[in-house]
């Protein structure tokens, strides 16, 4: 009997895993020796914690706010959860959450003229659109250009309905901008979607008035729509936010994804909204109903109050601001070449060649498997265009004292090294 059961089993087993498509490994599916990068992050880190429990690990690689949303956001969300009409399906959105978006847009970014009727539209998160934003574009053999360094979703979407994706490197030669030029005439007659993100993430990089006004140009010569990833353009130290949307003939192009995750510490309340031309919102709100029933009303609610109160991103702002600058004085003083960014709370920066002790690093994700297990610093390495690792200032502090202590522990642990750049 438990023969029969076992050989039932591994028959199950075999046929379940031969049936996995092709898009997310095949029969292949589940096999460790292929990791998503932050998987593989999560699981060094619990090694490293395992090995040294009485060390304190200094994780500047998480990728998402270390504060909670403000108290009053909290309250609003409480309130609303309570009330009956907000208990059922939110479908493509609230349309006191659609005028806040046109408002706030036009107090943060100086765009005018957008539509709440048809011009926006919430999606449960910024992930969500940009993978959701292919299936109303793509059709097999259809080109989306990336930027690499980058957040993969549009173009990971983009290969699984039979896409292509091609992928433009950004570099420090180039101010971290993509070479739109280098694009080959067949891959700009293929190509049907553009995606940027600026400020930039793993680069910190921003973008100019004169380049959103090239990618305008360039989309409209080659009929491409653009894609602006905006998640963190609110995250700005010097000057006013700068919004894809501001420039003359943007609308008629693309759109723009704003996030409240990361401008109002909302990471895991998913709410995000899609702003622009009239046409790709409309096709991004039918692939949109067709997927989900649009998020919870009351965490919509809870958004609005944030995009009434934009002033809750310049505090936020002002503490990434503080702790860049300790970061950068902190790693320049080890060694390493690096700027401060005007926006988001990510550094980027080469690695070094090696250590006074003769290791030498081939890449980003060795060094930074070498810094997990020798200095437990947790940083995410990138190597698409160079050997480059991804540092985050939204590191756990209570205070600007405790910001202080850490920047000082780093640089101890660096120092103890001694590294050759």
């Amino acid at each position: 009997m438990n023969n029969k059961r076992e050989k039932g089993i591994s028959m199950t087993k075999t046929f379940i895993q031969q049936s996995f498509a092709e898009r997310i490994g095949g029969n292949k599916f589940g096999n460790d020796a292929v990791l998503y990068k932050f998987e593989k992050i999560k699981r060094a880190k619990r090694e490293a914690r395992k090995n040294n429990p009485t060390m304190e690990l200094i994780d500047l690689g998480v990728g998402e706010p270390d504060w909670m949303a403000e108290k009053e956001v909290i309250e609003v969300l409480y309130e609303q959860a309570k009330l009956r009409e907000n208990r059922g399906y939110a479908d493509n959105g609230i349309q006191v959450f659609k005028d806040a978006a046109v408002q706030y847009m036009e107090k943060v970014y100086q765009v005018y003229g957008l539509n709440s009727n048809n011009e926006v539209n919430h999606g449960i998160g910024s992930k969500s659109i940009l993978a959701l934003l292919p299936l109303a574009f793509i059709n097999p053999g259809d080109i989306t250009i990336m930027t690499v360094p980058g957040y993969p979703v549009m173009g990971t979407m983009t290969k699984a309905l039979g896409g292509e994706v091609v992928n433009l490197p950004l570099l420090a030669e180039n101010s971290f901008l993509p070479e739109l030029d280098s694009l080959t005439s067949m891959q700009r007659h293929k190509a049907k979607l553009l995606y940027i993100n600026y400020p930039n993430n793993p680069t910190g990089a921003t973008a100019t008035e004169e380049f959103f006004e090239k990618v305008v140009q360039f989309a409209k010569e080659n009929e491409i729509i653009v894609v602006s990833d905006a998640a963190y353009a609110a995250l700005t130290f010097e000057g006013q936010p700068l919004s894809f949307l501001s420039v003359e003939g943007a609308k008629d192009v693309g759109i723009e994804i704003h996030s409240l995750s990361k401008a109002f510490n909302m990471t895991g309340w998913r709410l995000a909204f899609v702003c622009g031309n009239e046409l790709v919102v409309k096709g991004f709100a039918t692939v949109k109903d067709d997927n989900d029933s649009g998020q919870f009303t009351a965490i919509q609610k809870a958004g609005v109050y944030c995009l009434q109160h934009p002033e809750i991103t310049k505090k936020t702002a002002l503490k990434y601001s503080r702790r860049h600058t300790m970061l950068v004085k902190a790693l320049k003083r080890i060694g390493f070449t690096v700027t401060k960014p005007r926006a988001s709370f990510y550094l980027y920066t080469g690695i070094p060649h090696s250590t006074k002790s003769g290791r030498c690093f081939t890449s980003a994700e060795d060094f930074s498997e070498f810094l997990l297990k020798e200095a437990l610093i947790s940083v995410v390495p990138w190597d698409d265009a160079g050997a480059y690792i991804r540092l985050s200032v939204t590191f756990e502090a209570r205070d600007e004292k405790e910001e202080e202590r850490i920047i000082s522990e780093i640089v101890r642990r660096l120092d103890n090294i001694g590294f050759i750049f």
